[in-house]
């Protein structure tokens, strides 16, 4: 337990930062959209043409 007894105030907790942040970022976005483009195109490959 921290010793705030002598007028300091605790150090500010550093700041978190969770899922919907990874996911607001452009590379990652990016990466996400190709994937799922060639899931979706493997998708209607083989509904449409097998």
């Amino acid at each position: 337990m921290q010793e705030t007894s002598r007028g300091q105030a605790p150090a500010p907790a550093p700041e978190r930062r969770g899922c919907l942040f990874a996911l607001s970022q452009p590379p990652l976005m990016i990466f996400l959209g190709v994937i799922g483009c060639l899931l979706l195109a493997a998708a209607m490959h083989d509904l449409y043409l097998l």
